[in-house]
C-alpha cells in the first residue's frame, strides 16, 4: 500500500502554515511582536475585551502559554488585563492599549499582503471557497467554528 506524503492533507496544511508563519514572523519582528503576539493583537482588534479563555480558543494558544504571553504584552504596553464584575471577579478580560491598537493597525497591511501572496492566482470565489473548506476541516476535527470565514 503506497502512501504519498506530498498529497496528504495534514502535511500540506502544515507545510503551508510553516512557510507562511516563518516569513510573516520575520517581517513583523521589527514591530517588536512575535507571531503569537500578533494573533492576540488581531483577535482583540476584531473583538476587544475578550476573556482569556475566549482569546485562547480564538488564537489557538493554550491558556498557560497565553497567560505568560499576555504578561509580556502588558509589560510592553500592548494590552491591559482587568477583572470583570462577574460573580467573584476571577474572570479576566484583555483589551488593547492605544499602543497595541496602533501596532495591530501597522501590521494589518503586512497580513493582508501575505494572504494575497498565498492566494495569488485564485479567483475571489476560489479564495472564499478555500476559506470555507478550511473552516469545515477545522470543525470536523473538533474545533469551534470561527467568527467569520470568507
Amino acid at each position: 500500500m503506497s502512501f504519498d506524503l506530498t498529497a496528504y492533507l495534514p502535511y500540506l496544511i502544515n507545510r503551508t502554515g510553516v512557510e507562511l508563519a516563518a516569513a510573516f514572523s520575520r517581517e513583523i519582528a521589527p514591530h517588536g511582536v512575535t507571531l503569537q503576539m500578533w494573533r492576540v493583537l488581531a483577535a482583540l482588534q476584531h473583538r476587544d475585551g475578550l476573556r482569556i479563555s475566549d482569546l485562547a480558543g480564538l488564537t489557538s494558544i493554550d491558556i498557560s502559554t497565553l497567560s505568560r504571553l499576555i504578561g509580556k504584552m502588558e509589560e510592553r504596553g500592548l494590552v491591559t488585563r482587568r477583572r470583570g464584575p462577574e460573580a467573584d471577579g476571577r474572570v479576566v478580560a484583555v483589551a488593547l492599549t492605544p499602543v497595541g491598537r496602533a501596532t495591530a493597525r501597522a501590521i494589518v497591511p503586512v497580513a493582508r499582503r501575505y494572504e494575497a501572496m498565498a492566494l495569488a492566482g485564485f479567483t475571489p470565489d476560489e479564495a472564499a471557497a478555500l476559506k470555507r473548506m478550511l473552516v469545515r476541516v477545522y470543525a470536523n476535527l473538533g474545533g469551534d467554528a470561527l467568527d467569520s470565514a470568507a
